[in-house]
């Protein structure tokens, strides 16, 4: 049985605030005791509204601010003392990383935060930096190495009754399913992860997971029409509440339902907007799975041949520096796909 969801990451004087807060509400009483807690001279409660505002700024996509709110939450929690915060400040650093294409750097901090968050008697904190791991190598396409993490950080969860955590693994695993062709494993584990977030309140949870079903119910069904109204009801959520990122993603992935249809102008100008979205936020992962997307499109609009091999060939260029296998693999399809000199050499 699963309780509801909570924020962990809501710590100090914004343990009242929900996981579904709207992230500008959340950034707003983030700074504000901040500001109080920078008054008062209280390094403690600096770094936990600290991690608030990192956390919010993050998931708007304002990337320095989080950067510079980070830090200076790991600042104030050293100059406490309070190893646990510290672990949280470095959760959050990672987390960040991870989302602006720095995959080493990424594996770096979390491994601090989660050796802190053993030091500091935090398992929460370990448990979501070893997530963050997790995730890393996941994104990374590295499925062997982080597979079985996966699965104990679910089974873990799953004994806690930590409803977050239990949806976050289960949409990762079946991530992992969906990219190895397993698509009614995917399904049964997005469906799942749905349901648990709905049962929970997790309205973030459950907006990926959603996102996730609308992703195989278009590749294995070629259910067009059901798989858009899935998304549109993720979307809903992104918008309430801020979520720079996810709705980002979710746009990237009606650009993918629409070209599997081969509505392939409306799938451009889909990938277009998502492309516009990561760029503001700097998000080169995002971005530069939107590019394939609108290379593809343009391609079957008539493109110029030379002109869809050069973009290929530099996004491999580019997701073979990120170190992202999985993404570089479709790449190759793609060069494939359209028949293009040089296909087997560069996969």
């Amino acid at each position: 049985m699963y309780g509801k969801a909570f924020a962990p990451e809501y710590q100090g004087a914004l343990t009242t605030l929900s996981v579904n807060s709207s992230l500008v509400d959340v950034l707003a009483t983030g700074t504000e005791q901040l500001r109080a807690a920078e008054r008062a001279g209280s390094p403690a409660d600096a770094a936990r509204s600290g991690l608030a505002v990192a956390e919010a700024h993050r998931r708007l996509g304002q990337v320095a601010e989080a950067d510079q709110a980070w830090k200076a939450s790991y600042r104030a929690a050293r100059q406490a003392g309070d190893t646990a915060a510290m672990a949280w400040a470095l959760w959050s650093g990672g987390t960040l990383a991870r989302q602006r294409g720095a995959l080493a750097l990424a594996f770096r901090l979390l491994g601090l935060a989660a050796e802190l968050g053993r030091r500091g008697d935090d398992i929460v904190v370990r448990g979501y930096a070893l997530a963050g791991m997790a995730e890393t190598g996941r994104i990374q396409g590295d499925y062997e190495a982080v597979g079985e993490l996966h699965e104990r950080l679910l089974a873990e969860a799953r004994k806690r009754g930590e409803a977050r955590h239990t949806v976050w693994a289960l949409e990762g695993i079946a991530q992992m399913h969906r990219n190895t062709g397993s698509y009614d494993t995917a399904y049964a584990m997005f469906e799942e992860a749905a349901q648990i977030a709905g049962q929970a309140d997790d309205r973030r949870g459950r907006a990926w997971a959603l996102r996730g079903l609308a992703d195989v119910v278009s590749v294995r069904d070629g259910d067009t029409a059901r798989a858009l109204e899935l998304l549109s009801e993720a979307e809903v959520t992104c918008r309430e509440m801020n979520l720079s990122s996810a709705l980002a993603y979710n746009h990237k992935m009606r650009g993918n339902v629409l070209y599997r249809a081969g509505r392939y102008e409306e799938a451009r100008t889909l990938y277009e907007q998502a492309l516009e979205e990561f760029r503001a936020m700097r998000e080169p992962r995002g971005e530069a799975l939107s590019r394939l997307g609108l290379v593809k499109s343009l391609a079957q609009l008539g493109r110029d041949r030379s002109a869809t091999a050069a973009d290929l060939a530099e996004l491999a260029r580019t997701l073979e520096g990120i170190g992202l296998k999985h993404a570089r693999d479709m790449v190759s399809r793609a060069q494939k796909e359209f028949g293009l000199a040089g296909a087997e050499q560069d996969a």
